[in-house]
Parts: structure tokens; sequence; C-alpha cells
């Protein structure tokens, strides 16, 4: 049996943690889809189109994984390609009750789609998209944090702000 997965976020950046969970999901799944959402209730550092293609090009070299975007509800994007499972990062415990009750309404709304939750390696369990912006922001050195790609174009980014 083919069992895909859909790890969704909206990875404003991909960071070392992210990358980390993907390669890791893809030990345990056949497909991994890298799902970057549009979530209207935030303001993004990067576009959609940009979070997409920066996504795609750190993680080029996996085989079993594929970037997109989408909009709308993570189970819906789910079942309309027959995934049957949802990747989710727990880098703390204070991530536990969102990430619970957000599993508990998507399985509500779609009871044949999983969730799975993965730890990321020690290394990367302070890592959060939003520290990292903010640590570049204000001149702070990244390069522990991302890719020397998503470093690239987050220093571009912060000096034009």
């Amino acid at each position: 049996m083919t069992v895909s997965a859909m790890y969704p976020g909206t990875f404003d950046p991909i960071t070392l943690g992210h990358e980390d969970l993907v390669r890791r999901a893809c030990r345990l799944f056949d497909k991994v889809i890298v799902a970057i959402a549009t979530n209207p209730g935030k303001e993004p550092m990067f576009s959609s189109g940009e979070r997409v293609d920066l996504a795609k090009s750190v993680l080029s070299e996996i085989s079993n994984v594929e970037v997109c975007g989408y909009e709308g509800l993570t189970v819906d994007f789910a079942r309309e390609h027959n995934l049957q499972v949802i990747i989710r990062g727990l880098r703390a415990i204070s991530d536990f009750e969102y990430e619970f009750q957000l599993s508990n309404m998507n399985r509500h709304l779609a009871d044949d789609v999983e969730t799975v939750f993965l730890t990321p390696t020690e290394t990367y369990t302070y890592i959060s998209s939003s520290l990292v912006r903010e640590i570049c922001s204000l001149g702070g050195d990244i390069s522990e944090f991302v890719s020397p790609k998503v470093k690239s174009a987050l220093m571009e980014r912060c000096s034009r702000a």
C-alpha cells in the first residue's frame, strides 16, 4: 500500500528545521507534498510563489517530495490529492495544545485523514520562521537556521525593509 502525506504550513521562509522534518517524513512515506498555505490571517514576508520557489530549491534533491501552494482547508487539499496523512511538527510543549486542537478539528472534518506529529532533531527545536525573520531584520547572522539560498533571499528582503 502506498501512503502519501502532506506537510502543510506557511514556510515564511522554510528553515533547516522544516527541511529536517521533510527529510525524515520522506523516510516514512512514499510521497510527501510540502503544501505552502496562503493564509489570509497572516502577512508573510515572501509571496506564496516566492515561498514555493524557495522550498523547491532547497528540497530539489529529494526524489519523493513535491512542493506546491494551496488555499483553503488543509483537509480538502489532502482529499483532493489522495493524501492519507497530515504531518505536523512539534518543537516544544507550547506547540502541543494548538496542534492537538487542529488535529481534532481536522479529524472531525475528514476522519479518513490522519495527523502524524514529528519532532525535529534537537539541533532545530528552537528555530521558527518568525524568529529567523526577526534576527535577519535586526542584522543578525541566520546562517545556522536556513539554507544558503534562503539566507540570501532573506538578507535581500531585509535590506529593502
